[in-house]
């Protein structure tokens, strides 16, 4: 295959006309004085004020290496080579026009030259594939400088192939799993389609500026993933400000636009002194508006105006204020529906939904119940000060009951945190008993009522079965079996209590296996002994 070079004329380490020119290092023409290292074609890019140097340069690569073809292409890099876009778009539509053959020829792209907004042009149309090849890099002989170097120096291929590195892609890989779990506040979540969910808020919190809408019920979550998102961005120096967090719902009448956008004083009654408002508090960090969904029309507008132009008019002020902050919005409502009856702008919704990202309520990632319960552990340990933990059966016992499919968990992760510090605050010396959970189970149900339910009475096996498995039972059978349960939890060990229940009906038969039978008619219901805290 053809070795060709394509590269940008270094308009101050190329240059040279005088034959002192031999006398030092230049990258370009450096490159082609390697005995061991040929090329066929150098593409040679430059702007049309620096025709005669790359000329000069042309003619110095004929004469060291004249097997190679120079190739001379004029860029125009705009009115500031400094400028990225300009300078990103002018090397793009040229790589766009070129008639790469990369069946015949391998291709090799020098970043030694030009720039450093041309250098970054060339990497990132590298690695985006407009630019395909490997990335090729020059530099002076060991131990000379740039003016007074001799020789050929030294040149090295970057390949960005990571897949060849192994330690390299298993930092990278490493890296992207601490940031995931970093949005996890670390817990070692199981459900698949909650961290594939992660995962992707996780590369587009990296990598866009744009709004970001959180959607789902109350409790989810949202507020806190919010404010993991706003940290990650500052650890990795995407945002310089502070976070601004506001409850849109608590926001009404004439001060919700006050308090988002600032007054100017004697804008209306009361306003004394300025105020600059929540927008202006979050310019260069994020502003996390908690239910958008309830914020006025007026409010609206002004909002989006903030959003597309980057600057709104506080209150009575004839003088726009710039801010620049990144929107995370969340809401438990339907906003499409919102937008049809009239309550919620089609246009604001247009433009913070590009990334929107639904998080699932707590009863439908039931795996995740147990990783988080530890980390709620955790939590009420660093707020408390002091550490909590169950004893193996109330665990067993709580897990069974939040994990069962009829356990609705409407208020989600706030009834979950709020059942945690209940338990560990009543817990004597910090540990959990059946006691303290069985309390707990029966104060969620009871504030999971809805108006004109009925209370089903208390019979002990909440703690064993589901609503609906206990719901198929015959009455006799419920108060049957919650007697049975009630003995083997009194009873040191399963013959214990066979001996107990059977004590009439054994004596009659010539030989008795009273555990035997008491562990058939437990399984009957599903039950195992061990697992009633007998």
């Amino acid at each position: 295959m053809k070795r060709v070079v394509i590269g940008i004329l270094g308009t101050s380490l190329d240059r040279g006309v005088s034959p002192e020119r031999w006398e030092k290092w230049r990258p370009t023409v450096s490159l082609f004085q390697h005995e061991d290292f040929l090329i066929d074609r150098l593409e040679l890019l430059h702007e049309a004020a620096f025709q005669d140097l790359a000329e000069c340069v042309a003619a110095d690569i004929r004469q060291v290496s004249p097997e190679t073809e120079v190739r001379r292409h004029e860029i125009r890099f705009g009115r500031d080579a400094w400028d990225l876009a300009d300078v990103y778009g002018a090397l793009h539509d040229w790589a766009r026009a070129y008639p790469f053959d990369r069946r015949h020829e391998d291709y090799l792209i020098h970043i030694t030259t030009g720039t450093h907004i041309a250098q970054i042009s060339l990497f990132l149309l590298n690695e985006s594939g407009f630019l395909p090849g490997r990335l090729i890099q020059s530099a002076p002989p060991r131990g000379g400088t740039l003016g007074g170097a001799k020789g050929p120096g030294r040149h090295s291929i970057i390949d960005l192939d990571l897949s060849k590195y192994d330690a390299l892609s298993t930092r990278f890989a490493k890296d992207r799993e601490d940031a995931s779990g970093f949005l996890k506040s670390g817990i070692p979540t199981r459900s698949e389609a909650f961290n594939r969910l992660i995962d992707r808020i996780e590369q587009v919190a990296l990598r866009s500026k744009a709004p970001i809408l959180l959607t789902g019920p109350t409790g989810a979550g949202k507020s806190q993933l919010a404010r993991r998102i706003y940290e990650l961005r500052h650890q990795r120096g995407g945002l310089d400000g502070e976070i601004v967090e506001v409850n849109c719902a608590t926001l009404r009448g004439d001060t919700a636009a006050s308090a988002l956008f600032g007054h100017r004083r004697g804008a209306f009654t009361g306003a004394q002194a300025d105020r600059p408002g929540l927008l202006r508090e979050a310019h260069k960090g994020l502003l996390f508006l908690d239910e958008i969904g309830e914020l006025g029309l007026d409010e609206q507008a002004m909002l989006l105006r903030a959003l597309e132009d980057k600057t709104f008019l506080p209150v009575g002020s004839d003088k726009p204020v710039k801010s620049d902050f990144q929107l995370i919005a969340g809401t438990n409502r339907d906003l499409r529906a919102a937008v049809a009856e009239g309550r919620f702008r089609e246009d604001l919704l247009a433009r913070i939904q590009l990334w929107t990202f639904s998080l699932p309520a707590l009863r439908d990632r039931r795996e995740d119940l147990e990783p988080n319960l530890d980390y709620e552990l955790r939590r009420f340990a660093e707020t408390e000060g002091r550490q909590i933990s169950f004893n193996k059966e109330a665990r067993e016992a709580f897990l069974c009951f939040a994990e069962a499919d009829d356990t609705p968990w409407h208020g989600n992760f706030r009834d979950f945190n709020a059942a945690i510090v209940r338990m560990g605050t009543l817990a004597p010396r910090g540990r959990i008993r059946s006691g303290e959970v069985d309390e707990e189970m029966a104060r969620l149900r009871e504030s999971w009522k809805r108006p004109g339910e009925t209370s089903r009475p208390e019979s002990g096996l909440e703690r064993y079965l589901s609503e609906s498995q206990i719901d198929e039972l015959d009455e006799f059978d419920q108060v049957q079996l919650a007697h049975v349960v009630s003995v083997c939890r009194e009873c040191r060990s399963l013959s214990d209590a066979g001996r107990r229940l059977f004590s009439a009906s054994r004596k009659k038969r010539a030989t008795a296996n009273d555990a035997d039978r008491l562990r058939k008619y437990l399984a009957r219901w599903g039950l195992e002994y061990q697992n009633l805290g007998g």
